[in-house]
């Protein structure tokens, strides 16, 4: 009795560790309260800096709570945050969480999938995030992360793999909730999903749309990015979670920051294209007043200009 009593003492211990119940995740100090949106859209929204500040907390996470189950839309920059996003959905509802919608495979959005493997959710990424697991740069992002963002990105930290991949659209019903999720293409990333709580019109973005910080550009298509930008500021809705920053009940105006910036970074790289001049002079002689003050310009603004200046020159070349 005595040596059965001690080993279910040494089984209670490891459980509340969480060596058998599952990965402990070292705690992270920010505030992860979910937002109410309406009757069954919930958000969490991040800060407002580039990626490794606020401990990695730099994007949002939504969910939507139904009484046969939960949807979830991203799951944030580190397993750490994962995790904490889990508690904070189960603060809310302990109904099962059903499937795991990621808007894109960019390391702030999807690293935190990880924490949610025993939830037994499906996980489901755009068809186009094939090209991002397939590169040399999903890997060569975790490494980075695992110095940037350490101890919350460490060696046990991986990106897993969505168990579905979606193409076009698909429409589910859970609880009475009409949910809508449309592969959009390649816009903002290799592949960027958008949901639709169409019960609530309550719109998850992604980072289709940024709000209070400068756009992120990276491997974007700008031209088929402003197409769909111009769609989204005519969507009659409630309500539109980007992908950073905070929701909001006016398409026009929360659209309004990301469509200004990529046209006018598209217009003057354009503009020094047709010229045939190059980037660093055309770079130091345009007037970036109007985005120099947002979070991110310094880190992002040069990078992103570049990126679309290459993509107008190869357009320029194709169109010869």
């Amino acid at each position: 009795m005595k040596l059965t009593s001690a080993l279910w003492m040494i089984f209670l211990s490891l459980m509340s560790s969480g060596a058998i119940s599952g990965a402990e995740y070292p705690s992270v100090p920010v505030d992860l309260t979910p937002i109410r949106l309406s009757e069954h859209a919930y958000y969490v929204q991040g800060g407002s800096g580039v990626a490794t500040d606020n401990f990695g907390f730099i994007s949002n996470a939504a969910f939507v709570v139904t009484n046969e189950g939960l949807v979830v839309f991203d799951t944030l920059g580190t397993p750490a945050l994962g995790a904490q996003l889990l508690k904070a959905i189960r603060s809310v509802s302990e109904a099962p969480i059903r499937t795991i919608y990621i808007s894109h495979y960019h390391a702030d959005h999807m690293y935190g999938t990880q924490a949610f493997a025993e939830s037994g959710a499906e996980i489901v990424a755009s068809d186009g995030a094939k090209r991002y697991l397939e590169a040399e740069v999903a890997e060569q992002r975790l490494a980075e992360r695992r110095i940037s963002l350490s101890p919350w990105v460490d060696d046990n930290t991986r990106i897993v793999q969505p168990d579905r991949f979606l193409q076009g659209e698909e429409r589910i019903m859970l609880g009475g909730v009409n949910i809508r999720v449309v592969d959009v293409g390649s816009a903002h990333s290799e592949g960027d999903l958008i949901l639709y709580v169409e019960n609530d019109d309550v719109l998850f973005s992604g980072d289709i749309i940024f709000e209070d910080r400068i756009p992120f550009l990276g491997t974007s298509s700008s031209a088929e990015w402003l197409a769909l930008l111009a769609q989204m500021e005519q969507t009659d809705v409630k309500a539109i979670v980007p992908g950073h920053g905070k929701a909001s009940a006016n398409p026009q105006e929360i659209v309004s920051l990301t469509r200004n910036y990529l046209s006018f970074v598209r217009d003057a790289m354009q503009k020094a294209v047709d010229e045939w001049r190059p980037f660093d002079e055309a770079y130091e002689e345009t007037d970036w007043g109007d985005f120099i003050d947002y979070p991110a310009f310094a880190e992002a603004n040069r990078r992103n200009a570049y990126g679309i200046f290459l993509s107008i020159e190869q357009e320029s070349l194709q169109s010869q």
